[in-house]
């Protein structure tokens, strides 16, 4: 079956995750992050892609970036992982594949969720039960949106800018959404679009996308759409069809 092409509008947010293959580890030590985090870097200057949020855990990572060219996003992650398997495969005298397979993206709404992404992206550590809190894990952005620190890595997005009028009062705006649990509702629908390679919106947003890029960017309600034109006139076809179909018995 053929591949579907990704979501990807130019200046607008995608969910990144690469995972290794059967959940392998694929970060070792310090000397394996730090190689990543220096192709990431690499990768995001060369290929026009602003990373705003991620966290590298030892056995895949997460991205938030912003690609401004329609083949950004596909380059950076195309050269990082050469490289980085490449790295490892010297390193550790091995071969075979290192990846799950093809990453995965979503296509997110910068004002419904830009913030919250950067969040889950920040609190994965937390979640995995390796650290208690997001600032005791050294490898990811968290540090620079929440706590002010030095990331060549990370480019703050407008919607977090807007948070506050100087780096500090955005820095602690930011850093005190963190005192409320995340909504379970909203990691699942990260989580479930990021999977299914969905378009993370509301109505009005997947809309704007669809006709942007002339494609389903939703899956289909259950059971089809009982309030649309389009189904109450396909139901009317099936219908027919079968009348006429018992007038012939």
């Amino acid at each position: 079956m053929a591949r579907l092409p990704r979501f990807i509008l130019p200046g607008y947010p995608q969910h990144v995750i690469q995972r290794g293959n059967n959940r392998q580890v694929i970060l070792r030590d310090e000397d394996d992050c730090w190689f990543l985090w220096q192709r990431l870097r690499d990768a995001a200057d060369r290929f026009s892609c602003e990373i705003h949020a991620y966290v590298l855990m030892p056995n895949h990572f997460h991205l938030l970036l912003t690609p401004w060219q329609e083949d950004g996003m596909g380059k950076l992650m195309q050269y990082t992982g050469r490289y980085f398997v490449q790295h490892v495969n010297n390193r550790y005298g091995r071969t075979g594949t290192l990846w799950e397979g093809r990453y995965r993206a979503t296509l997110l709404d910068p004002d419904a969720y830009l913030l919250t992404a950067l969040r889950y992206v920040e609190s994965n550590a937390v979640r995995a039960g390796i650290v208690a809190a997001p600032a005791d894990y050294d490898w990811s952005s968290f540090g620079a949106n929440a706590l002010g620190q030095d990331d060549e890595l990370v480019t703050p997005h407008p919607v977090y800018e807007r948070l506050g009028r100087t780096p500090n009062t955005r820095q602690q705006a930011y850093l005190a959404s963190f005192d409320a649990p995340l909504d379970e509702g909203l990691l699942k629908a990260i989580r479930d679009a990021t999977n299914k390679a969905w378009v993370l919106g509301d109505s009005a947003f997947c809309t704007e996308v669809e006709s942007r890029l002339n494609r389903r960017a939703r899956p289909r309600p259950r059971g089809g759409d009982r309030r649309s034109a389009a189904y109450r006139q396909a139901l009317a076809r099936t219908s027919a069809r079968a009348g006429g179909a018992s007038g012939h018995r």
